[in-house]
């Protein structure tokens, strides 16, 4: 599965690293993790699997189990307790960092990633930027993932208590969300090192075809190449940054056409704004 990802400059150094929404994620079914502790288990014995698929199957059974209690906790009646826990979920999910949002879009099931710049960016910069997370990223969420990990047993303490235990499941999911932008940004790391050189853009295609058509037949070997990252600059990007003014970065005006244009989470977009 190729996975589009769209860098732009949000004011002076801070860029946005977002990934387009892909409606069919949501309806393709999984079929693979279990609903039940007993089907978990059974999968785990019945397969001879490696520690790590097995430790991802783990988490993967988690995960389906707090989005389902997730999602029971928003459609409680206003004013009621779950209805609380609720608003208290969303202040802590916003101080989330985008970044880490962005890695974990970065799933096992991506094979290759296209992504979309300003045709006014280096290539090489766009590349380097994004190494420079993906690295970044495979040492943050190391260590933060042990932190969390460690506090699971400190937190599971307070299950003792007549009160719902907020800080054990916050704790819980952060140790899941360091695990999914860890194995993401290893997952990017290993595709932007077999990247291609850089596409052109749209609007010049047509007016080159003829001449790269001679060139493509002198190489033929380079038309059966598959790359795992394919830079492509967008001549529709530069001219929505073009409308920024330079002191004050994107407004978010601007963010919502772009966010529009290129199917990206507006909500995550306008973190990376908060930012400066």
């Amino acid at each position: 599965m190729r996975a589009r990802l769209v860098v732009f400059p949000i004011k002076g150094k801070t860029w946005c690293f977002s990934r387009s929404v892909d409606p069919f994620a949501a309806q393709s079914p999984s079929g693979v993790t279990p609903t039940t502790l007993r089907g978990l288990w059974k999968k785990l014995s019945s397969e001879s699997q490696p520690i790590n698929a097995n430790a991802e199957l783990l988490v993967d059974f988690i995960s389906d189990k707090m989005n389902k209690a997730w999602m029971g906790i928003e459609k409680a009646p206003q004013g009621s307790m779950k209805n609380k826990l609720h608003g208290i979920g969303l202040k802590l999910l916003a101080r989330v960092k985008p970044s880490e949002i962005f890695l974990k879009s970065i799933s096992k099931e991506v094979t290759s990633v296209q992504i979309n710049y300003p045709t006014s960016l280096d290539p090489r910069l766009v590349r380097r930027r994004l190494h420079h997370i993906a690295m970044s990223g495979t040492i943050l969420h190391k260590k933060y993932l042990i932190g969390s990990v460690t506090l699971l047993p400190l937190t599971s303490a307070f299950m003792v208590l007549p009160l719902p235990n907020i800080a054990f499941f916050w704790v819980l999911f952060r140790t899941y969300s360091h695990w999914r932008a860890l194995q993401g940004s290893e997952k990017l790391l290993k595709l932007i090192s077999n990247g291609s050189t850089p596409e052109k853009p749209d609007s010049t295609d047509d007016a080159n075809e003829s001449k790269n058509e001679n060139n493509n037949n002198s190489k033929p070997e380079q038309k059966s190449l598959s790359p795992t990252c394919v830079l492509l600059p967008s001549e529709e990007l530069y001219q929505l940054l073009r409308e920024a003014n330079e002191e004050e970065g994107l407004s978010e005006e601007i963010i919502l056409k772009i966010c529009e244009s290129f199917d990206l989470n507006k909500i995550d977009v306008l973190k990376y704004r908060n930012l400066v």
